[in-house]
C-alpha cells in the first residue's frame, strides 16, 4: 500500500511538472517564432514614397519592446503560480514533519510538546492521500534506522561510524591517502547540510514548549552554545544527527536528535541532560611501567581532579615488580591534592588486559556506574569526560570513541632535541597521527550493560583480541553502539614490542598496529627511499658548486 501510495504521489507531481514545462515551451515557441510573411514584408519594404525613415525603425522597435513586455509579464505570472504551488507543498511537508515529531514523542513513551494525534496539524479527515502516503514513508524510514535502539550487526566491518563536528571542523574517519583526519575548511555542501541541522536545532530550542519549561528562566540559545555533534548516513535510510548544547547550569546540557529520511529534517528528541551526578569509574590495567603511570597521573590530576571532580580511579596491577612505585604515586597524589577516590587492586598472575578490566568493573560496589576502560598511555581532556557521559545510557547506548593516535615524535619533529612538550603535540593533523579506527579498547559503558553482556573473555592472554570480542557482543545485542572520532582522546606514542610467544593471529594484529603507529604514508615513503634521496643530494652538490663559480 505504501509503495502504491508513493507511486501515485510521485506520478501526480510528475504530471504537474510536465504540464508546466509544456505550457512554458508552447509560450516560448509562440513568442519566438517568426512573424508571418506579410508582417515581415510590411516592416522590411520601404514606404511607397521611398526608403524607410527614422520613424519607421522607431515604430518597429516599439512594437518589439511591447511584445517582450507581454512575454515577461506572462513569465512572471507563471513564476508566481509556481511559487504558490511550491509554498503549498512546503506547508504539506511541514505538517507531515510536525505529525512525525509528535508520533516520535509518543514512541518514546510520552506525549511530545504540542500534543495531537497522527493526522492532525491542519489536515482533516479528507486530507490529501499523498500527505498520508508521505507520512507513512517517513515513519517507516524512522522505524528502520538506528535511532531509538540498536539493531544486531554481524561484525565490526558492518558498522556505520559517526563523524563528529564543531562549528568550524568535521572529524572524519574515511581519510584515504588524500583526505585529512579533520576537515577545515569544510566542503560547502557538507557545511550547508550541517548548518541546516544546527539552525533546526536552535529553532527547536528557542521555541517555547507548553508546560515543559514551566518555572524556568527561558534561555535564548545561539551558535556559541553549541558544543559538538555527531552524524552518520545510512544510505538506504537517512542521516541521523545528535547535537549537544550548553544547558542552563554548568553541568547541564541540552541534547537534540534530528533525522533526515531523505526528506525534510525531523525532530526526534529534545531532552535536558544533567551530568552533575554522573561519576565515571576509570579502570586502568597495569603491569610495571611505573614511569608511564606517573605521566598518566599528571594528566589525571589536572583533568579529573581539578577540572571535573566526578571521577573514581581503579588501578588493577599485575605482579609485584614496581608495585611499590605505583602505590607511592597514588598516595602522593592523595596527599597533595586531597584525592581519596581511588582503588588499587593487585593480581599475582600473568598480565591480561581483559582480565584486569573485568576485575576492576566487578569490584565496584556502589551501584550502577559509568565505566571508562582506559590504558596508561592515553591522554584525555575534561570535554571528553562529558562526551563519555552524554553518549552512554544504561540499557540503551554504549560509546566506542575513536582516539587519535600519535606518530613517533622523533620522525615528526626530526630529533629528540626538537620534540615539544606533550600538551603541544596534541594536534590533529595528517602528519601528526591518525584515527585509530582499528582499535576498540577505549570505551564508555554502564556497569549493568557490561555485566549483562557477559564481560570480557578472560581466557584471552597477552596483547589484543579481548576488546574486539566485547565489541562484537555489543554489536550482536539490541544496544545502540555509538562509534565516532573523539577530538579529546589521544594515544601517546610509545615503542611497541610484539612478543614472540603470541599466537599467529595476535602477533599479526600487533605488527599491523606497530606499522601504522610510526609515521604517515608520506613520511614512511621518505624513510624507505632515503638512500635514493641522499644519492640525489650528493649528485646535486657538485653541480651547485660549479654554478656558483660561473
Amino acid at each position: 500500500m505504501l509503495r502504491r501510495g508513493l507511486l501515485a504521489w510521485v506520478s501526480r507531481v510528475g504530471v504537474l511538472l510536465v504540464l508546466v514545462c509544456c505550457s512554458l515551451s508552447l509560450l516560448y515557441v509562440m513568442t519566438c517564432s517568426p512573424h508571418s510573411e506579410d508582417n515581415l514584408v510590411s516592416h522590411a519594404l520601404p514606404h511607397p514614397g521611398g526608403p524607410p525613415g527614422r520613424e519607421d525603425y522607431q515604430a518597429m522597435l516599439a512594437e518589439r519592446e511591447e511584445q517582450h513586455k507581454l512575454h515577461m509579464a506572462s513569465l512572471k505570472k507563471q513564476i508566481a503560480q509556481l511559487k504558490e504551488a511550491l509554498q503549498e507543498r512546503s506547508e504539506q511537508l511541514k505538517g507531515v514533519q510536525e505529525t512525525m515529531e509528535r508520533a516520535a514523542g509518543r514512541g518514546q513513551g510520552g506525549q511530545s510538546p504540542g500534543g495531537g494525534a497522527l493526522g492532525e496539524g491542519g489536515q482533516g479527515p479528507g486530507a490529501d492521500r499523498s500527505h498520508t502516503d508521505l507520512q507513512e514513508f517517513l515513519r517507516s524510514q524512522l522505524g528502520r534506522a538506528e535511532v531509538h535502539q540498536g539493531t544486531r550487526i554481524p561484525n565490526e566491518y558492518a558498522v556505520v561510524p559517526f563523524e563528529s563536528f564543531t562549528l568550524q571542523r568535521v572529524y572524519q574517519l574515511e581519510m584515504g591517502l588524500t583526505r585529512h583526519p579533520e576537515e577545515k575548511p569544510v566542503r560547502k555542501d557538507r557545511r550547508d547540510e550541517l548548518s541546516e541541522a544546527l539552525e533546526t536545532a536552535l529553532r527547536s530550542l528557542n521555541t517555547p514548549r507548553d508546560g515543559a519549561d514551566k518555572g524556568r528562566t527561558t534561555k535564548v540559545y545561539s551558535p556559541s552554545d553549541f558544543i559538538e555533534g555527531i552524524a552518520r548516513t545510512e544510505k538506504d535510510k537517512g542521516t541521523l544527527y545528535e547535537l549537544t548544547f550548553k544547558g542552563d547550569q554548568s553541568r547541564e546540557f541540552r541534547k537534540l536528535v534530528l533525522f533526515r529520511p531523505f526528506g525534510p529534517l525531523m525532530k526526534v528528541k529534545n531532552e535536558r541532560v544533567d551530568t552533575a551526578n554522573v561519576p565515571i569509574n576509570i579502570i586502568v590495567p597495569l603491569s610495571q611501567r611505573a614511569d608511564k603511570f606517573r605521566h598518566f597521573m599528571h594528566n589525571f590530576r589536572e583533568v579529573c581532579v581539578r577540572q571535573d571532580g566526578r571521577v573514581h580511579l581503579t588501578v588493577v596491577y599485575f605482579g609485584k615488580d614496581q608495585m611499590n612505585e605505583v602505590r607511592n604515586t597514588l598516595e602522593n597524589t592523595s596527599r597533595e591534592i586531597n584525592f581519596k577516590n581511588f582503588s588499587l587492586l593487585q593480581l599475582n598472575e600473568e598480565f591480561s588486559r581483559g582480565r584486569g578490566l573485568d576485575v576492576g568493573a566487578r569490584a565496584w560496589k556502589g551501584g550502577n556506574v559509568l565505566l571508562f576502560f582506559c590504558d596508561v598511555d592515553i591522554y584525555f581532556t575534561a570535554d571528553f569526560l562529558n562526551t563519555c557521559r552524554l553518549n552512554a545510557q544504561p540499557g540503551k547506548k554504549v560509546f566506542y570513541p575513536v582516539l587519535f593516535s600519535q606518530y613517533n615524535p622523533t620522525l615528526i619533529y626530526g630529533n629528540h632535541n626538537h620534540i615539544p612538550p606533550v600538551e603541544q603535540q596534541l594536534v590533529i593533523k595528517k602528519d601528526t597521527g591518525l584515527w585509530r579506527d582499528f582499535g576498540f579498547g577505549m570505551t564508555c559503558q554502564y556497569r549493568s550493560d557490561f555485566i549483562n553482556i557477559g564481560g570480557f573473555d578472560v581466557d584471552i592472554k597477552g596483547w589484543g583480541g579481548e576488546d574486539v570480542h566485547l565489541y562484537r557482543k555489543y554489536l550482536h545485542s539490541n544496544l545502540l553502539v555509538v562509534r565516532s572520532p573523539s577530538r579529546g582522546l589521544f594515544h601517546l606514542w610509545h615503542e611497541k614490542r610484539c612478543a614472540d610467544e603470541l599466537p599467529p593471529e595476535q602477533y599479526r594484529m600487533c605488527m599491523q598496529s606497530k606499522a601504522m603507529n610510526e609515521a604517515s604514508h608520506g613520511q614512511l615513503g621518505m624513510l624507505f627511499f632515503r638512500h635514493e634521496i641522499e644519492a640525489h643530494l650528493r649528485k646535486q652538490k657538485p653541480q651547485r658548486s660549479i654554478a656558483k663559480k660561473t
